[in-house]
């Protein structure tokens, strides 16, 4: 078994907040001594089909309480998804149809049980209650909340001082996220801190409606994108996807700087708060070079969602195109006609989302044609065979004929 020293360190590790510390020692301290299991809360509304870095941040908190008796409530947030969490939003969300959240429910469990325990985890959609709720309920609910305690959260008070709308619904939102963890009777609730105002509310609801015990809350920081500054988001465009190509995966985390690599080890690297003390020291020492950190996080971080072959091939690979300038084994071939605009093509081929972009790219220096920096963003392809790369990961060979 283990300590409650042991289990406190590695729970609290790169946390940002932990609200009543003291039940969650007695939690532990119970199923140490007593074999005394307890649950522990993460939720999420299945808005989109897939999941990225920043979301496993959580998550893997979430599976750390598995090995120390907790039991995972996976909250499928199927009604609040189509009612959309109004968290850090400035303008109200779009909603979903029912059929769309079902659907990237299935595909966001399937991602989840890369970084859960399938057997310590029990999944719960919110419908199942909330659907019987009622009229009568919903009026209950929002009793024990009043307007000006919710115009107290910061997204809610820049729109009302902005005078940008706020839809009623927006406000029941964290109300039933709070009564969700009413309904499971939740021990411990997870979430990132930018989920407080809702996670107190969960704790607040379950001491009004007396249940008998109010959840530890225990937030983690917001995992920052490639480019170091914004919040992870698919968006934003500076995401890894749980789902990406091995080579793609490895290739990202490669890209991001070496301050912000640190950041990564702290909330994604399964190594210990004194192995990643040791690499730091080894790294300003200069006995450790930053390369070969970031290099060695890429591949824990690649194959934790593939595999450890996968990841050494990716690595292999990446090694191969940009050490010794040769190209992917993989690279795509595709057929262009005769006097097509570059910037056209290369968003008919899929490596640009508009011939604007496109455009931009061109000026910056990130498209090559042949090894050579393209400088004519009017281009017009004539016959041959080409291979355009854009930026580090981005390439294609071009038939260009007729």
């Amino acid at each position: 078994m283990f300590k409650i020293e042991d289990a406190l360190n590695d729970i609290k590790r790169a946390i940002a907040e932990v609200i009543d510390e003291e039940r969650l020692e007695k939690l532990l301290k119970e199923y140490l001594e007593n074999g005394k299991n307890y649950f522990v809360k993460v939720g999420f509304d299945p808005t989109s089909p897939d999941i990225h870095l920043g979301h496993t941040v959580v998550l893997q908190k979430v599976a750390i309480f598995q090995k120390y008796g907790g039991i995972v409530q996976l909250l499928v947030g199927d009604f609040t998804a189509m009612i959309g969490d109004p968290t850090g939003k400035n303008v109200m969300r779009k909603p979903l149809q029912k059929e769309d959240v079902l659907k990237n429910a299935l595909t966001y469990q399937e991602q989840v049980f890369k970084i859960l325990d399938k057997e310590k985890t029990v999944v719960v959609h919110n419908s199942s209650w909330l659907d019987e709720l009622g009229a009568n309920g919903i009026i209950g609910l929002c009793m024990n909340q009043t307007v000006a305690r919710m115009l107290e959260r910061d997204d809610f008070d820049k729109r009302y001082k902005s005078q940008t709308p706020i839809a009623i619904s927006e406000f029941i939102y964290p109300l039933l996220q709070g009564y969700d963890s009413v309904h499971l009777k939740s021990d411990i609730e997870l979430g990132g801190t930018d989920q407080k105002f809702n996670l107190l509310m969960g704790r607040q609801l379950q001491k009004a409606y007396g249940i008998g015990k109010e959840q530890v809350l225990i937030m983690m920081p917001i995992l920052e994108g490639l480019d170091g500054v914004q919040k992870m988001s698919k968006s934003l465009g500076n995401y890894i996807g749980v789902n990406d190509l091995p080579k793609d995966m490895y290739a990202k985390v490669l890209s991001i700087s070496d301050e912000i690599m640190w950041r990564y080890y702290d909330l994604l690297s399964s190594l210990t708060t004194k192995e990643i003390e040791d690499l730091k020291q080894k790294v300003k020492s200069g006995e450790l070079h930053p390369k070969v950190a970031k290099e060695n996080l890429a591949l824990e971080i690649t194959a934790r969602f593939s595999s450890k072959d996968e990841a050494r091939k990716a690595k292999d690979e990446f090694d191969n195109v940009f050490s010794k300038n040769a190209l992917p084994d993989d690279i795509k071939t595709f057929d262009i006609d005769s006097n097509t605009w570059i910037a056209k093509a290369l968003v008919d081929i899929g490596l640009e989302p508009s011939t604007s972009q496109a455009r931009r790219d061109i000026k910056q220096g990130a498209v090559k044609l042949d090894s050579q920096k393209l400088q004519d963003e009017q281009l017009k392809l004539q016959n041959g065979e080409y291979v355009i790369q854009i930026g580090k990961r981005k390439f294609a060979k071009l038939k260009v004929s007729g």
